[in-house]
Parts: C-alpha cells; structure tokens; sequence
C-alpha cells in the first residue's frame, strides 16, 4: 500500500518518497525554512507541507508553491524496475531561497543610548471597556509614576487590551520549531504580542510585572504570556543566544486570597530563566487571606494604604538602581556554560551542508 509521505534515507540525505496522484517523487526531507521533517507532514493538492511552519514544496519537482517558486528543495530522481522503487544517490536540482525580508524583531538586541526605561506590564485581565479597579494595576501605576519622577522613561502595557494567541505548542513539535520572533507572531500579523516582545527584549531595562492571585497562582493572562516568550528562552536552549542581558525584574503581587510566595517563586524562577537580574527584596504583595472572602474590603484596605502605595514606589526606585548599575558596568556574559543549564545535553542529528537550512529565516513566505 503506496503511502503520500515515506521518509528514507539515500546515502546519508534525508528524504522523502511521495505518491500521490498515482507518481512516485523524492525530495530532500529537510525544510528549507528550520530544517523541519517533511516525511512527517502532510499533503494538501500535489504539495508537501511541512508539519512544522506550513512551507509548502511540489511533491515531484520541490518547487515552492505558487508565488515561492524559488523556494526549492533538492528533487531526486525515481524510477520503478522489477518491482522496485529507485531513487538516485544525488539530488538532481539544487536547494535554492528566494528573498524573505527579516521581521523587525530579528534584528540585533542593541540598547539604544539614553535615560533607564522601564516597562510595566498589567496582567490584570477585565473589560477594557468598563474597566474596573485592579489593586495590582493600581499599585504598578504608582511604582511607574515614581520610576518617570526618577527620570526613567516609561511605558505600560495592559495585557487585557491587547490581542495575542495562546501559545500553540511549535516547542512540542521540535525544539526548533520554535523560533524567534515567536511563529505565532511571524505568521500573524494580527497578533500583539509583537508589543510585548519589542518592549521586554529590545527597548526596557527594568520590567515591572503586576499580576493579581488567582486560585493560588499567577492570573491567567500572564501565563498566557510567559508561555509565548518561551520562544526567548528556547533560544538559550536551542542557540546558546541571550536575547536579554542586563535587564531588571521587579513584580508586585496582589490578592483577596493567599499564596504571595508561591506566586512570586514562579515569577522569579521564569524571569531568571530568561536572564533577567532582581534588585534587593525584588516583589512587593498584599493579601487578605484564606478566610477573607470580601473582595470588595480587600480594594477598600489598598485604595487607603499608604504603605502600600509608598512599597510601591520603594520597589520602582530599587529596580531603577539596579538597571542604572548594570548599565554602569556590563556585567553580562557573552556566552553562557551549558553544563548543568536545561537541556545542556541536547544532542542534534548533523545535516549535510547541502541540506541545512538558513538560519534566521522568517516563517511566513
């Protein structure tokens, strides 16, 4: 039984064996864009799509679709005799790109010159269009208005006004299914994360995070988020490539019920992760407990705190220091030791130089 996709092996290239429509073809297995597994994607009309970002190759001629004619991938001769398939040791046509221009996010990480900047991100989800009061938003509001009194250029963003996907899982496909700028964000034009991205990696020195606790965790909006930047770490994992370097950390945790500290390890653990520093005492928090089940008591304690409102400021003035340091010295590693670091023993199968693809390439064509 003749199968759409086979993958073999000819020599030592990868390839695959296609039938549709009652012919036989090869291609070189590997995508052009990441390198993705073509035998294991699918086939739509008389192309092959690659399961990892949607690059599309005539399943006998490995040309791109229509429009990416130029994206091309090796085609292998076949012919059938006595029963059997053969395929030649040797493409027959050659890889070939056609021009992709770079996301604007893909260029280099260079801090611009000027005053310390500090992004603060609400993760408060609500109606944007009846918003209502937040007592973690309202906290960061007033750490942000004390980081400008401090000089430091500043910028929110609201996680509930943007919109921006969940992330969908191109890590569990292959480590280098996800990329950077996220594949989300490349194929979507839509999607805002883009904003969050451009301000965490390329404009702040201090990110001050505000989440509310919900059932004991983080809000939902900021883990929809952290999954998604996923795609800065993973290039750590996968490249030995430090998208954030001396950068600050600085998060405020609020809520009716309990659990600040856990809340904060998860923060403090993904924010590390990421390569970011933490000022002296790096979170503030407030909460009414397990038994204080009167949401509407707990807004009224924080809008008539003082401490609170002053912790608030005390937190944006340690983090503002901190980047001011940092950026006094360049304390940052050019490269980082794996040894003992996440998937420090990732071992990747060699490719032949014929089949490895671009690097930095962009995901949508």
């Amino acid at each position: 039984m003749q199968r759409p996709l086979t993958a073999a092996t000819v020599g030592v290239a990868r390839v695959v064996v296609t039938w549709v429509n009652g012919e036989f073809g090869a291609l070189s297995g590997i995508c052009n864009h990441a390198g993705g597994p073509l035998a294991e994607g699918s086939v739509e009309g008389e192309y092959v799509v690659c399961p990892w970002h949607h690059w599309k190759y005539h399943c006998r001629s490995g040309a791109g679709e229509p429009g990416y004619e130029g994206d091309a991938v090796p085609r292998h001769e076949v012919r059938v005799a006595d029963g059997r398939l053969h395929v030649s040791r040797d493409p027959v046509t050659r890889r070939s790109h056609g021009e992709h221009p770079s996301h604007p996010l893909a260029r280099a990480v260079e801090r611009a010159p000027g005053p310390v900047r500090v992004v603060g991100i609400s993760t408060t989800n609500m109606d944007m269009e009846h918003p209502r009061y937040s007592t973690s938003d309202a906290l960061l509001a007033d750490a942000m208005q004390q980081a400008a009194a401090l000089g430091a250029e500043t910028r929110t963003i609201r996680l509930a006004a943007l919109q921006f996907r969940a992330c969908e899982g191109y890590y569990s496909k292959a480590a280098h299914a996800c990329t950077w700028p996220c594949s989300i964000t490349q194929m979507d034009p839509d999607d805002q994360m883009d904003q969050v991205y451009e301000a965490v990696v390329h404009w702040a020195d201090v990110i001050l995070l505000a989440t509310p606790i919900r059932w004991g965790s983080a809000s939902s909006l900021y883990f929809r988020m952290a999954e998604r930047l996923n795609c800065v770490q993973n290039q750590v994992t996968i490249a030995n490539r430090v998208l954030i370097r001396n950068k600050v950390a600085a998060f405020i945790i609020t809520g009716g019920q309990d659990n600040v500290q856990g809340v904060a390890g998860q923060l403090l653990g993904f924010f590390a992760e990421l390569g970011c520093h933490f000022p002296p005492f790096p979170y503030i928090a407030h909460s009414r407990g397990w038994s204080a089940e009167d949401m509407e008591r707990n807004v009224e304690v924080v809008q008539q705190s003082a401490e609170l409102r002053e912790g608030a400021r005390a937190l944006a003035a340690r983090a503002v220091d901190h980047a001011n340091l940092l950026l006094d010295h360049d304390l940052a590693p050019h490269t980082t030791a794996r040894g003992g670091r996440k998937a420090h023993q990732l071992v990747l199968d060699e490719i032949g130089e014929e089949d490895r693809p671009v690097t930095g390439q962009p995901v949508t064509r």
